[in-house]
């Protein structure tokens, strides 16, 4: 017993604080030799993945020549912006300046992202830490409609814009897009894992449920927004079925729709393939950024969202 007293006096304090022995070796917080192995696995599997990514920031900047090599060539000899340059040149010359429709999508955007985030949590919390008649159902209505694809709807949501009076309005991109079946789905989650109580504690001391809300449970599941704000962000800026079936003035219609009938048009000509290579890249940086961004957060939901 002595014995093993004084080794476990002698393991570094890092190792003791953490949950097991075991546990400490098999994950050291600096690189150790017994981590090659790991590397020589996922180095080629990240390169490999990596490759797409690579391609579609070559394929934008190739001019036209090096587009129509076949076979294809990976990278390009000699850079050029021409393809962007004739994206918006081209853009500028119908009935609204493409400026027109970046600025639909960025406003639509922040209002769908807000909105979604706000719902989300708060229904949340209410179907997570309120009791009240009908909270399980609703939340199984939840999971049941996560098994519709959007096409299978598309004919009652027109009927019930139509009838709300939505239809060619600023709100129709928004107010479909508020019920995210998924994102509220994970904050609840999330929200089954902070204890009870807390939450009666702050009751106790005279916390409103809107206070609960935003000072106690919004920085708890921060994990889970990140993921929302990931999930919602890439479901509004490549969605093109609401200006193709609910707007009617190009006015209103967003950046997403514009370049998929821009490069539709132009794929007859010579010049539409690198349209086509600027619009996928131009629609596909924003969404990279924010994935790399909230990554993290992406991860920590991913690992806990399941865990009770």
């Amino acid at each position: 017993m002595a014995q093993a007293t004084i080794k476990l006096n002698e393991v570094p304090a890092k190792i003791r604080r953490s949950r097991s022995f075991r546990n400490a070796l098999i994950n050291p917080e600096k690189f150790h030799t017994s981590q090659i192995k790991f590397y020589i696995i996922l180095a080629p599997l990240v390169i490999f993945m990596g490759l797409p990514i690579v391609f579609i920031f070559f394929n934008a900047f190739k001019p036209l020549d090096e587009l129509l090599l076949f076979p294809p060539r990976f990278t390009t000899q000699r850079p050029t912006f021409d393809n962007f340059i004739l994206l918006f040149r081209i853009a500028d010359r119908g009935s609204q300046p493409a400026s027109i429709y970046l600025f639909n999508t960025i406003w639509v955007a922040i209002s769908t992202i807000l909105s979604t985030i706000t719902i989300s949590v708060c229904a949340g919390y209410v179907l997570s830490k309120r009791e009240f008649r009908g909270r399980e159902l609703l939340f199984k209505i939840n999971q049941i409609s996560m098994m519709f694809v959007p096409i299978a709807v598309v004919i009652p949501r027109y009927l019930v814009i139509a009838n709300l009076g939505l239809l060619d309005t600023p709100l129709v991109h928004i107010l479909p897009m508020l019920a995210m079946p998924v994102g509220l789905f994970l904050v609840k989650q999330f929200i089954d894992q902070i204890p009870d109580a807390l939450v009666e504690a702050a009751r106790i001391d005279g916390a409103s449920d809107y206070y609960i809300v935003w000072k106690i449970i919004t920085p708890l599941v921060k994990p889970a927004l990140s993921t929302l704000f990931i999930l919602s962000f890439q479901l509004v800026w490549t969605h093109t079925d609401t200006s193709a079936m609910f707007v009617e003035r190009e006015a209103l219609r967003t950046f997403a729709f514009f370049a998929g009938n821009l490069v539709e048009r132009s794929l007859g000509s010579l010049a539409g393939m690198g349209i086509a290579a600027a619009a996928g890249l131009f629609m596909f940086i924003p969404n990279f950024i924010v994935f790399i961004i909230l990554q993290s957060g992406v991860m920590n939901t991913m690992a806990h969202s399941g865990i009770k």
